[in-house]
């Protein structure tokens, strides 16, 4: 009877940590998104802001 309780608690400890686990790995997911996401962002500004000095730089050219 000893060592099925044993178990059982073993059992509860080993479902708690891999909670806790999941927890984390849920919050480091999360807060990878969120970079991705400010990384797209930042991305698509300097996309931006590059296709407007390559259209400024193209009307130089063309003034000369």
């Amino acid at each position: 009877m000893f060592w099925a309780m044993v178990a059982v608690a073993v059992g509860f400890v080993g479902l708690a940590v891999l909670g806790v686990l999941a927890v984390r790995v849920f919050l480091a997911a999360r807060q990878l998104g969120a970079q991705v996401t400010d990384s797209a962002r930042r991305i698509s500004r300097a996309a931006d802001d590059l296709e407007r000095a390559a259209e400024s730089a193209a009307r130089t050219v063309d003034a000369l």
